[in-house]
């Protein structure tokens, strides 16, 4: 049995979301995230570990490089355990007036834009501000960990990127020999030029195949 959290309250940790994977969870396309383990990654170098096995806390793994399980290292999932909760973080902005103010400056009752579904007039739309200083009070999406698990990035099943978000191939397209041809493009092969968009030049690209935590989760009502 995996013990959710002993002792204590339920953690809630900022996830930043990029591109319109905030609106596909609002429309509920999107349960599912991949985070580079870049601990493990950096600890392992390349090498592959003998196995990598849960322990009884949700987000306690121990990666084995050797048939003695005393001497396996132990990593947590800086995300949380099984029943705590995500906020969102995503591109954002407010009136335009606001535009020289820092985000510790702006009223907690200003209206917010979002850039992954804006709507309304430019001129009453701010600049755009990076997810990643969006604060508490302007998260629109709150999320539960439902499940937390360890993987090589090439493991993702199609049905894991649809999950991630990614399209059915009957309604994904793309454009070869010089845009002359139009072939259907795999959830999976989706889900890898995302990837690489987002992480290959960060030396995590999909061909180096890194270690990733596999994070599913459910979207909580009641948020702004």
């Amino acid at each position: 049995m995996r013990i959710l959290r002993e002792g204590s309250k339920m953690k809630t940790t900022g996830i930043i979301m990029s591109g319109d994977h905030p609106k596909l969870i609002l429309d509920g396309l999107k349960t599912q995230t991949r985070r580079i383990f870049s601990t493990l990654n950096k600890q392992w170098k390349g090498q592959q570990p003998l196995e990598i096995l849960p322990m009884k806390v949700s987000n306690e793994w121990v990666g084995l490089m050797q048939r003695d399980p005393n001497k396996g290292i132990v990593f947590k999932c800086r995300f949380g355990v099984l029943g705590d909760r995500l906020w969102v973080r995503e591109t954002w902005a407010v009136n335009p007036t606001m535009d020289n103010r820092t985000p510790r400056d702006i009223s907690s009752v200003a209206f917010v834009y979002y850039k992954a579904s804006a709507r309304g007039s430019p001129l009453l739309i701010g600049r755009w501000r990076p997810s990643l200083f969006m604060p508490r009070w302007a998260s629109r999406i709150l999320l539960e960990i439902t499940e937390i698990r360890v993987e090589r990035l090439q493991e993702i099943t199609q049905d894991d990127a649809v999950a991630e978000g990614m399209r059915h191939p009957e309604h994904a397209f793309k454009m070869i020999a010089g845009g002359d041809v139009e072939v259907e493009i795999s959830p999976k092969e989706q889900f890898a030029e995302l990837w690489d968009s987002l992480n290959a030049k960060r030396g995590y690209g999909w061909d180096i195949n890194p270690w990733v935590w596999v994070i599913s989760f459910k979207r909580i009502d009641g948020q702004r």
